[in-house]
């Protein structure tokens, strides 16, 4: 769990969670502080490994409904890490994980139609290390929870 050094860094995550992209004098706005002091606090928090890394997020296709589907695979344990090297190159793979149980890998996949979807499939099957898969394709999505993560004050 990050460790915040006081609600600022707090706040300040949380608008980059929101839009990383947003300017520095506007986040200053926003938090009541100066420009460098917003600078000082992102460059730390990228420094101590709290902010690794920012991401574009894509937006929905044309009718707003991509199609959805939950895969499972049985990995071949010696090659599960060039497997997920080969998988990070999916971009319909929106997450990757790794999980217990009789499934190895868990992967959320976002194709834009059935078609990619089922083509998709039969490429990740021929990746060497995936002993099997199982697919589910999502029907409706009752709720998502998009907050930022904020961990608790202690």
């Amino acid at each position: 769990m990050p460790e915040f050094k006081d609600d600022l860094d707090r706040k300040l995550v949380a608008i980059l969670q929101s839009n990383a992209r947003e300017p520095i004098s506007s986040i200053a706005r926003k938090l009541d502080v100066a420009r460098s002091t917003v600078q000082e606090r992102i460059a730390r928090l990228e420094r101590t490994g709290i902010i690794s890394g920012y991401t574009a997020i894509m937006g929905e296709t044309d009718s707003g409904r991509k199609v959805q589907a939950l895969v499972m695979l049985s990995v071949a344990q010696q090659q599960s890490r060039e497997l997920v090297k080969q998988l990070e190159s999916f971009p319909e793979i929106r997450s990757c994980l790794t999980i217990s149980g009789e499934f190895d890998v868990f992967l959320v996949v976002e194709p834009d139609r059935l078609e990619d979807l089922d083509d998709l499939l039969d490429d990740i099957a021929e990746i060497p290390g995936v002993l099997r898969s199982r697919s589910s394709i999502v029907l409706s999505k009752r709720f998502e929870r998009q907050q930022p993560f904020l961990p608790r004050r202690s």
